[in-house]
Order: C-alpha cells, then structure tokens, then sequence
C-alpha cells in the first residue's frame, strides 16, 4: 500500500501564527522622601496604598514594618541631616515576591549587618527584622553614590 505522499516545503501549508503577547511586567513605583525621620510615615503609608485591596493584612503589615526600618536605616545612617538629601524607595512585584529597595545618597560604601545588641539595648535591631520578615535581602552600590538595600517578601 502506497504512503500518502507529503507535501514538499515550498507549498506546504502554514498555520495562521499569531505574534506571542510577551507578559507585561508591573511598572515599579517610585518616591522621593527628604531625608529625615517624618519621611518614615509618609513612606510607609506610600506602600500601604500602593498594595492591593486583596493583600492579607499580615502582609501589608509586614510590608509597612520592612519599610519602616529600611527608611530609617537609610535616613539615619546614610544621609547627611545637615544637608538637603533624599532617600528612594522603590515597590514592585515580580517572581511571586513584593520587592522594595530603598536607596541613600551615603557616599561610603559600608554593608549593613545585622548587630548583636545585648537585651539592655535601645536600637540595633532593625536589620534582624528586616532579616526575620525577608526571604531575600541584599545591598547593592549605586553607580553614582550611595547604596540600595533591596528586600522581598513572598506574595502569598
């Protein structure tokens, strides 16, 4: 029994194609805060309206705490007070996390770690937060000045 023959590539009929729609990334949110301490509640309440109205209320917490401390590294250990500096925050989802990296202009390029404070202590406990509530943390230099301190915490 014969084959069925097969049509040869010159006229060999073609499937409409449809361009493939590429997924649109979210488009990250930016502020600009004056570097000083009354920014930490402007900036919290920035990423609290910037969350979705279906966010857990864990999360939002979380999210709002993470911002907290972030800025008031940020304000407090790099930025001049006797200078008219601003810190950065930036929001945004992606890979199942919400993401804020918060950027100082502070023009020495020391790492934040996390402290050991003893029990009698009234700060030095912020980057144990940040690291408690994140799955990923991490700082990166800027290619002008200063620093980012990126952090995500899982969506859901």
């Amino acid at each position: 029994m014969p084959g069925i023959p097969l049509p040869s590539p010159a006229n060999a009929p073609t499937a409409p194609t449809t361009p493939a729609t590429p997924t649109i990334p979210a488009v990250p949110l930016y502020w600009r805060f004056p570097a000083r301490l009354a920014s930490v509640p402007r900036a919290r309440q920035a990423v609290r309206d910037a969350l979705p109205h279906h966010c857990p209320p864990q999360l939002s917490y979380e999210l709002r705490l993470l911002t907290s401390e972030l800025v008031t590294n940020a304000i407090r250990h790099g930025a001049r007070p006797d200078e008219d500096e601003v810190i950065e925050l930036v929001f945004w989802t992606a890979d199942g996390h919400y993401w804020l990296a918060v950027s100082d202009p502070s023009s020495t390029r020391l790492t934040p770690t996390p402290n050991s404070p003893g029990p009698q202590a009234c700060s030095g406990r912020g980057l144990l937060l940040v690291d408690a509530l994140c799955d990923a943390w991490g700082v990166l230099p800027r290619r002008t000045r200063g620093k980012s301190v990126i952090a995500g915490i899982r969506t859901s």
